[in-house]
């Protein structure tokens, strides 16, 4: 598979891309070359392997699934230009 320039000029346009005429050439190779590496990629025979995350064995770390504000409000806020009942301060923005 490969892409002609009118397709990389469409590629362009819909990805609202600015590509003048001398850069669509090489844009033009960039994405061929993509394109053929993915074809290679393709012809590899995975059958027999299964899905994996990750090349080495690792184990998801899970933690309880609990809301808490951290414990640590005064160190959050210690930073906060202005604080009420334990809430950063801000200026109204919508009116």
């Amino acid at each position: 598979m490969s892409v002609d320039l009118a397709t990389v000029r469409r590629i362009a346009h819909l990805a609202r891309i600015r590509v003048s005429e001398e850069e669509a050439p090489f844009l033009q190779n960039e994405i061929n070359s993509i394109l053929s590496f993915v074809e290679e990629l393709n012809a590899v025979d995975v059958s027999g392997v299964e899905p994996m995350t990750s090349v080495l064995p690792m184990t998801m770390k899970k933690r309880e699934d609990v809301v808490t504000d951290g414990e640590i409000v005064e160190k959050v806020l210690a930073n906060a230009p202005a604080r009420e009942d334990g809430f950063f301060v801000v200026p109204k923005v919508i009116e």
